[in-house]
Order: C-alpha cells, then structure tokens, then sequence
C-alpha cells in the first residue's frame, strides 16, 4: 500500500498539493525486487513511471555483445524511466537494483490522463522532471570530460609544443 508520505519523500512529487497527491495515491503501486533484479530492459515499451522509495537502482548499457557500462544509478526519493513520459517511446537503459529495492511506479497513460487535466500539476511534475535531467545530463558531461581529459592522447597533446 502506498502512503501519502510515500509520494511527499519523492523529489518530483514533492511540490504537489494535497489534492494532486489525493489523485495519484490510487494509482501508484509498491513494487519490491531482489538484489540484481532488473526492473527494465532498454529496448522495452515504455508505459511505466518509477519513483524509488527505497534501494538503489543502476542505469546500465550494453556496448557491446558482452561489455555493459554503468551510466549513472537513482537513490532514494528520485524517479527512473523518464521515456514513459515522452509517449510511445521504448527504454533506452537497463535498470538493475543494485540491493533490495522498494519502488513506486503509475501507469505512464494514467499519469497523462491526470496532467491533462490539471495543467498545474502538469507544470509541477514537469519542472521538476527537468531538474532532474538537467542534473543527469550535467553528470554524463562531467563524466564524459573526464574520459576524454584522461584519455593517453590527451596527455600526450598537452605535452607536445
């Protein structure tokens, strides 16, 4: 069963009113998984929206046949499968609880109905989902400055005269 204070713990719901809160608390459901479990597969459709309550959730992909790199991971209180919120769109990573997971997740169609029809909610979960990638994207940059800052030729380039 999922609480009120469920959803109040979760970044992206944070800011909505009582009411708005009221009208996801039926459609929101606790999922558990195990160590390892995966949640979903790049590739899959995406008509789910997941908040994790609890846990610890690991963004993979697979570059090649049997190499599989981590691209981030969602704590506590922060939202994964963002692709659902785009409509008609399939998952672009793997998500693999890295530990025992609580995990709330709605219906994507359900979650368009209600934006639909109560803009002020729309607008709160949206500005706050852009946050949240805002923040994802800054961290894949500073990663990707990183490996290539790092990378041998690199050095020996800002070496060279």
């Amino acid at each position: 069963m999922v609480s009120r204070s469920d959803i109040k713990d979760i970044v992206i719901f944070k800011y909505l009113h009582d009411e708005m809160i009221a009208k996801l608390l039926p459609e929101m459901e606790l999922l558990r998984f195990a160590e390892g479990e995966m949640i979903f597969r790049s590739g899959e459709t995406a008509d789910m929206f997941y908040s994790l309550k609890r846990g610890k959730i690991l963004l993979e992909q697979r570059v090649l046949e049997k190499v599989t790199i981590s691209v981030g991971s969602v704590k506590p209180g922060y939202s994964f499968g963002w692709s659902a919120l785009l409509g008609d769109q399939k998952f672009t990573v793997d998500t693999v609880c890295g530990e025992p997971c609580e995990v709330l997740s709605i219906r994507a169609a359900t979650l368009f109905e209600m934006i639909e029809e109560d803009y002020e909610m729309g607008y709160r979960l949206m500005h706050r989902l852009l946050h949240m990638v805002r923040r994802r994207l800054d961290g894949r940059t500073e990663l990707l400055l990183k490996v290539i800052l790092d990378h041998p030729d690199m050095q020996t380039l800002a070496n060279s005269d």
